[in-house]
């Protein structure tokens, strides 16, 4: 494979809803370019971006596949250009791996099933491509599918994007018939042999489709006229735009984001292929038309700098991918950003302050790695054994700082409870997890420190199953799942005054401790506070923080159920000690006793989490989910209208959202998606409190009475 420059690279993101067949099209297109020799099928698990075992037992992406593909483009005097294929999930439980990874793609072909139209997903992936600021058309596919309808797709996808959705093709055949398209630029047909090698043959329009096709083709005009002022001068004088003029204009308006062009394939019949090949060349952009911004700091802080991708650039890439592999090592995807990134350079990683040395750059097609001498700015590769980097971070010359700040990932909606199933698995899990974490940013682990349970955090349940059964396949670490448990606090609701007295003689040196304190509850979330009221010396400024001490402690094991006790304040007003027999201990162990005579008086009660919830759905199971989400306790908080789809806003504790991913899954068919983030925590009701504490009791009594003793 020849290292090829700037102005013939195209850096593609397939994205889209999952079920829309983005895998099967990137394997066809593939097959098609002459780059694999097998027509790949995600059926047999022979595609080549979905290699990794559960992709394939699962069928369905999971993380990012990269390959390549040359193809003639007809702007370039017929050269090749390279196209790099960023496949990325489509499933709302991985659909942060999409975002993580678009990031480096500088245009975005949303897959659309020709039978559904625009879905839940389809307007997130929009979403980060309006965010990411690149170009994007849409392709129909599974056109050879029964009920496929081009008409009812676009209007799906004009009545959600707007009118600046345009037909660039129309299909030549409905459903089992489709057998070609018809190029509203050029004006011709180009019929494909169904299953056949995916090249077509260029003929005349069909004359039953001649009409049609006429007033597609003014549409376009029309459309790209409207953006060019030139064009517009010139669609005015002849009444249209000659293709010689046209093909320029098209390309221009995709990149300048003014037209959003709809094409259409066949993926399992391979029709549609090269023609989609041809577009991608033709009008998406290179790299140096997508701009670029870094920064003098990490996280996107400190003055910014314009960095063109261009070889006579300072040379700088950005790491947007990980992967953990048990046999390779760490291996690091990166898109070059500037200058020409040669063969065992040594760079600097400006997140780290260290140095890392590209002794094997590669190309990657699927899981096949080739080595390659040098690559261009706006190229993307790979590189084994790096020491330190990983995902999001900026490497280059070290007299050039810059740094490009990573895609900002939503936080885990789901978490579960994980227990090792032997003490060996207990002893490899820390490492095992956190090389998965490596290649998956949007996973968190942590140890509950009040429930001392290992918790793992994800986009969704599928996604968390998917980090356990890598852990048992690479790292032979076996774990069980388990719903977390809810992380209730303590708190009081009145004031109370109380006194603690600590008095023991067993010979010798005693132990005498008084304290008198007062408690009042304080704002949500101020944890807890202690004041420093004694005056005239009834306790011994030494003794004080042994007070404070005991009624912490004595909060830390709570007293309703054993959840620990906040939001509130304790005043320590008076007190007494013994010149012999009172100790640091006495004091202490007086403190905790004024805290539990205090619970007596203060109404103690019981808090719960309650989480901010964003539910993204189609529009017409709003009603539904409404109902669910108060059902659960929650109080909806608003809801907005994006095209088809509604995004409800809610709070609910989470004791109600343990179950809620897969009955979600259920009431929408898959169709819906959602997050949630920690709010505030509130009065849990008294019938609920009473069963709560009473389970707790139940399961923890006899340690709460060791305690206690």
């Amino acid at each position: 494979m020849k290292s090829y420059p700037t102005k013939d690279i195209r850096n593609v993101g397939i994205v889209g809803h999952g079920g829309t067949g983005k895998t099967q099209l990137v394997s066809s297109l593939l097959y098609t370019a002459g780059m694999t020799p097998r027509w790949g099928k995600v059926a047999e698990g022979s595609t080549t971006t979905d290699w990794d075992d559960e992709e394939i037992q699962r069928k369905i992406s999971i993380q990012t596949g990269l390959a390549y593909a040359e193809w003639p483009c007809t702007l370039c005097e017929g050269s090749n250009v390279k196209i790099n294929f960023l496949d990325l999930p489509g499933y709302s439980t991985f659909i942060t791996e999409t975002k993580a990874s678009l990031i480096a793609a500088d245009a975005a072909l949303i897959a659309v099933d020709a039978h559904v139209g625009s879905q839940v997903t389809t307007e997130k992936v929009w979403d980060y491509c309006t965010e990411y600021d690149i170009p994007r058309a849409f392709v129909l596919t599974w056109m050879d599918r029964d009920l496929s309808s081009f008409d009812r797709s676009m209007e799906s996808l004009e009545s959600v994007f707007g009118r600046n959705v345009v037909a660039l093709q129309l299909p030549i055949g409905t459903e089992k018939g489709f057998r070609g398209v018809i190029d509203l630029v050029a004006m011709k047909a180009h019929m494909y042999k169904p299953d056949g090698d995916g090249k077509p043959s260029i003929e005349e329009i069909p004359a039953a489709l001649a009409d049609e096709a006429k007033a597609a083709h003014e549409k376009l005009v029309e459309m790209v006229a409207e953006g060019d002022d030139e064009l517009m001068e010139e669609f005015f004088r002849e009444g249209t735009i000659p293709i010689e003029d046209l093909i320029p204009g098209v390309r221009k308006a995709i990149v300048a984001e003014k037209i959003f062009p709809v094409l259409m394939v066949s993926a399992l019949r391979n029709v549609g292929t090269a023609s989609l090949l041809t577009f991608i060349a033709d009008a998406f952009p290179h790299p140096d038309e997508h701009s670029q911004v870094g920064f003098k700091e990490p996280k996107g802080q400190g003055d910014r700098i314009e960095r063109k991708y261009d070889d006579s650039q300072p040379l700088s890439l950005f790491v947007f991918k990980t992967l953990a592999d048990p046999f390779a090592g760490r291996i690091n995807y990166f898109k070059v950003k500037s200058g020409v990134l040669k063969n065992d350079a040594t760079l600097m990683n400006y997140n780290r302050a260290l140095p890392e040395r590209f002794q094997h750059t590669q190309l990657v097609q699927g899981k096949q790695l080739s080595e390659i001498n040098e690559l261009h700015a706006g190229d993307i590769g790979a590189i084994a054994k790096l020491k330190e980097t990983t995902t999001g971070e900026t490497l280059g010359d070290k007299n050039s700082p810059i740094y490009y700040p990573p895609a900002q990932l939503p936080e885990p909606s789901i978490t579960f409870a994980i227990e090792p199933k032997t003490r060996a698995d207990e002893d490899k899990i820390g490492v095992g997890i956190h090389k998965i974490m490596e290649e998956d940013p949007a996973l968190r682990f942590s140890r509950d420190p009040q429930t001392k349970e290992f918790l793992l955090a994800g986009s969704g349940q599928q996604h968390i199953e998917v980090v356990v059964a890598k852990l048992h396949k690479r790292y032979h670490v076996d774990l069980t799942l388990k719903p977390p448990k809810v992380p209730y606090r303590e708190t009081i609701r009145g004031k109370a005054d109380a006194e603690g007295k600590h008095k023991k003689q067993s010979g010798g040196h005693g132990q005498f401790g008084v304290c008198r304190i007062k408690m009042e509850p304080v704002e949500r979330g101020k944890g807890i506070e202690f004041v420093d009221d004694v005056f005239g010396g009834a306790i011994p400024r030494n003794w004080i923080p042994s007070v404070e001490r005991g009624i912490r402690e004595a909060a830390a094991r709570g007293y309703l159920a054993g959840f620990p006790m906040v939001d509130f304040r304790a005043i320590l007003y008076d007190g007494k000690y013994h010149d012999v027999d009172s100790s640091d201990i006495a004091f202490k162990i007086a403190g905790s006793l004024a805290f539990k005579e205090a619970m007596k008086q203060a109404r103690p009660a019981l808090l719960e989490p309650v989480m901010h919830v964003e539910v993204y759905a189609p529009d017409q199971y709003s009603g539904d989910l409404m109902g669910d989400l108060s059902s659960r306790r929650g109080r909806i908080a608003g809801s907005d209208l994006r095209g088809h789809n509604v995004i409800i806003k809610a709070q609910v504790p989470f004791a109600e959202m343990l179950t809620y991913a897969n009955d979600l899954i259920s009431k929408t068919q898959g169709r819906a998606t959602y997050s949630m983030e920690f709010s505030h925590y509130d009065y849990v009701p008294n019938e609920l409190a009473d069963k709560v504490i009473a389970a707790h009791k139940a399961a923890h009594g006899e340690q709460l009475v060791e305690e206690e003793a």
